[in-house]
């Protein structure tokens, strides 16, 4: 009797939701008064609201109650969802791009075209990448405060392909890998399809919370540590050079290697030494120029202790053999030439911009951003929630994301991030004021 009561209150509540009746946002009553209506033992109550958060029709929230969500939004508005319609203006996303980046490539692949040895593109590489374009790349680090030798470094298709590999090789499922609260979506999926444990650590406002880290390894066997010093993504943070100092400290204490995610480094004006300059000897450093170049051309890099380099050529063997030959030539020829370093200045001056706007269009609101990044992390008030703002936004044409891909905590925040970087100037200035005036209206 308990059971079919149990079963036809989930089947109830459920049809309610999917019917429209139960709008999103709705808060349902607390565990104990639903027991107390329908003449359930607690423990059933919090089955019933259990399995409908299972089902993915509603959320509880520690210290606020259970609310029905944003059913017509995708859970994991974010990683997993790009904005496809060609009405849809896409604050989801970065994918920069700068005037004349096609002609670029005309006069980049002639120059291949005309190269002696174009027929060498067409063979297999090496599974590293060949020595002169390692080189060439190891030089532009120097550019970010990296001295490192062409053998610790090798060329992958892309900063994403680079974290997944560096987890193939290096882990082992059920390994412990301290990430922040809010962290990159991509490294979440790659280190979970892995079968990695990911322990969250709080944020404060200049980075991890350090003594957290601390504690967490002295109760746990913690294998690595995951960090974005240089413009955090999705908050922007840069990570002074105490901290830094502070985190290597406790990674050389209980044995951690780090990996240092630099997708967005290149942005950052003279920033404090990278992890891997301070640490060389356990730091796993991983970037790409999808973002600085262009997403297009699946071209990336890392670089690694010595003793680490064959673990991460077998694993590019097992995925890609090598980086696609043509790409990783036009790359490394823009970066000899020049061409690399000034589209990174440019895009540091088209991302300052951009942000200069926003703040204009955000001024006195909470927001977290750099002065130089491609987005902003909006935290919404306590009343707002984060699905229905991105509902709402998609339902004017206006993808965002979510904070749901980016939390490691079993709490999800309500707040949205926004990606500045894939529309034009005058796009991105309606679409703004358009977020501005939804958020408005959902509070009260």
């Amino acid at each position: 009797m308990v059971l079919n009561r149990y079963k036809g209150l989930v089947d109830s509540f459920a049809a309610e939701i999917r019917a429209g009746r139960l709008s999103p946002g709705t808060r349902l009553p607390t565990h104990r008064k639903l027991a107390a209506k329908h003449g359930l033992a607690l423990v059933t109550a919090s089955r019933v609201y259990a399995e409908l958060e299972t089902m993915g029709l509603v959320s509880g929230e520690t210290g606020r109650g259970t609310f029905v969500r944003e059913t017509a939004l995708s859970p994991s508005l974010g990683i997993d969802q790009q904005a496809t319609a060609t009405d849809m203006v896409d604050l989801n996303f970065n994918y920069p791009s700068l005037p004349g980046q096609a002609e670029l490539l005309r006069a980049g692949l002639r120059q291949l075209a005309s190269a002696g040895d174009l027929d060498a593109l067409l063979r297999y590489q090496p599974h590293g990448g060949r020595q002169h374009e390692r080189a060439a790349v190891a030089r532009h680090l120097t550019s970010r405060g990296l001295q490192v030798d062409a053998e610790q470094l090798v060329l992958v298709s892309g900063a994403q392909h680079g974290l997944a590999v560096t987890v193939q090789a290096l882990f082992k499922p059920g390994d412990v890998v301290a990430v922040d609260a809010l962290s990159y979506p991509g490294f979440k999926v790659a280190a979970e399809s892995h079968g990695l444990e990911l322990v969250p650590i709080a944020m404060q406002q200049h980075g991890p919370d350090l003594q957290a880290l601390q504690q967490l390894c002295q109760s746990r066997r913690v294998k690595a540590v995951y960090a974005m010093p240089t413009i955090h993504n999705p908050l922007g943070l840069v990570m002074s050079l105490t901290w830094r100092q502070e985190l290597v400290a406790i990674a050389r204490q209980h044995g951690l290697l780090i990996i240092e995610d630099a997708a967005y480094a290149f942005l950052a004006e003279q920033p404090p030494a990278p992890l891997a300059a301070l640490a060389p000897e356990l730091t796993v450093y991983v970037s790409g120029f999808s973002k600085s170049v262009s997403t297009g051309l699946r071209v990336g890099f890392v670089v690694a202790p010595m003793p680490l380099v064959a673990k991460l050529e077998r694993a590019i063997r097992a995925t890609t053999w090598n980086t696609p030959a043509l790409m990783t030539a036009l790359v490394c020829n823009w970066l000899e030439d020049g061409t690399v370093s000034r589209l990174e200045q440019e895009k540091r001056q088209d991302a300052m911009a951009r942000q200069a706007l926003a703040g204009e269009i955000f001024a006195g609101d909470n927001y977290i951003s750099h002065p130089a990044s491609y987005f902003i992390w909006l935290p919404l008030q306590s009343e707002v929630r984060a699905d229905q703002i991105a509902m709402a936004l998609e339902r004017e044409h206006i993808s965002v994301s979510t904070a749901a891909p980016f939390a490691t905590t079993e709490q999800v925040p309500h707040a949205i991030r926004l990606a500045l970087g894939s529309v034009e100037p005058d796009v991105l200035k309606q679409a703004l004021e358009q977020v501005r005036a939804v958020i408005a209206r959902y509070t009260y």
